[in-house]
């Protein structure tokens, strides 16, 4: 029988892996709590009508990637394969208009069936932020600068870059839009046969493709910020001010764009050079036609998304488990002393580690296994007198301690 193995594009999340996931997720949490944003989390798999209708049909997510089955009462479900779509299906199904301005965080699994890759899983995850509600300017900077306060947070200030660009309000993209069709049409018999479908209901994501050809058709491309009206100009103004007032360091990348139509204004990435092709570990923009789009009231919101399994490539400061408290008890009464002596301990707040069974030479070997702090030896002797001996494991110092006087004694390996 073959040895059995996670399916290709997901892996197994051991001890250290959890431990830097952790550290990326509660440090996002933490930033996002200073900024007012609420914990949510919406359900991993929902009707494929949220996810066709949001991510649009042409999409390479909607059509190559994601993973869509009929359950057994027929439905169609897909597994999520990002977080804004549930968020905003959410916001319709609960009627929360009421609770405008919201601001919610997010965190959790994602499903994309793509090439597995450094970075890039099948089942990955994300953590994310929703503003919902806000026209102003100024919302759009309060959500960059959570991006921005998260990674430092992250100790990668300095090591990611982050890119902005506008994509104006929707008469100033519908003119990029009729002169970007204009100019591929010229370039017909060298686009990618994936770009000529894209031409015509979702021009400006050819400007996202992968394709060596397309890339150097695009390079000569009209550019976004010269079919600006006047609104979108002092709209993308007064957030690059309100960054530059937070001295928030950014580039403005003019071929930085969003395809769904639903997208508006602000678009913007950070990106990093130490993780070759998957540059990208954070990504947002505004969305003011999303919620509209899925049936709902009209409702202006701005978000980002961040890929855990690529931070955590890059996070060097995680913060340390809590090495545990060893118990060792020698013979059957020190056993059964043990077992309560470890509760109380743990009530105390210690972290308690208590092998079941072996010499005292395998128990301190299963100690420095888990890479215990202490070890607290108890054995029929000890018990007598009333006490315990603690070994302090990095010195090897050994202590006699009055059973009553433990918590106390312990107190300093924390």
């Amino acid at each position: 029988m073959a040895t059995l193995q996670p399916v290709r594009g997901t892996h197994d999340l051991l001890p250290e892996q959890c431990r830097r996931h952790r550290a990326v997720e509660e440090r996002c949490r933490l930033v996002a709590e200073r900024f007012g944003y609420a914990e949510v989390a919406t359900p991993i798999f929902e009707f494929t009508e949220v996810f066709a209708r949001t991510l649009g049909d042409t999409s390479d997510v909607v059509t190559k990637e994601m993973y869509t089955f009929e359950d057994r009462g027929g439905e169609g479900i897909t597994l999520r394969p990002e977080g804004t779509a549930g968020v905003a299906r959410a916001f319709i199904s609960n009627g929360l208009q009421q609770s405008l301005p919201l601001k919610v965080f997010y965190r959790g699994p994602m499903f994309r069936y793509e090439r597995p890759q450094k970075g890039r899983q099948r089942q990955f995850h994300q953590v994310g932020v929703e503003l919902l509600g806000v026209e102003a300017p100024m919302a759009d900077v309060e959500v960059i600068a959570l991006g921005a306060r998260f990674l430092d947070a992250l100790g990668l200030k300095g090591r990611v870059t982050l890119e902005i660009n506008t994509l104006g309000d929707q008469e100033s993209r519908e003119a990029y839009r009729t002169a970007l069709v204009d100019y591929l049409r010229g370039h017909m018999d060298r686009l990618s046969e994936d770009s000529k479908a894209r031409l015509e209901r979702n021009p400006l994501r050819v400007l996202d493709s992968k394709d060596e050809a397309d890339r150097e058709i695009v390079q000569d491309a009209p550019v976004f910020t010269d079919y600006l009206n006047e609104h979108s100009r002092t709209f993308f103004d007064t957030v690059l001010k309100g960054l530059d007032q937070l001295g928030i360091e950014y580039v403005h990348n003019t071929r930085l764009v969003r395809g769904l139509d639903y997208y508006s204004h602000t678009a913007f990435e950070f990106t990093t050079t130490e993780l070759g092709a998957q540059g990208t570990v954070l990504a947002g923009g505004r969305y003011d036609g999303l919620i509209k789009t899925m049936g709902g009231p009209p409702t202006p919101g701005i978000g980002w998304a961040a890929g855990v399994e690529r931070l955590a490539l890059l996070v060097e400061d995680v913060e340390p488990f809590a090495r545990p408290i060893a118990i060792v008890p020698l013979g059957e009464q020190a056993e059964a002393r043990a077992l309560t002596l470890a509760d109380d301990l743990r009530r105390a707040e210690f972290t308690v580690d208590m092998g079941y069974s072996g010499n005292m030479k395998k128990r301190m070997q299963r100690a420095n296994k888990v890479y215990a702090r202490a070890a607290v030896i108890l054995g029929e002797d000890e018990l007598a007198k009333g006490e315990a001996l603690v070994r302090d494991l990095d010195s090897g110092e050994q202590t006699p301690v009055p059973l009553g006087g433990l918590e106390a004694a312990l107190g300093r390996f924390r």
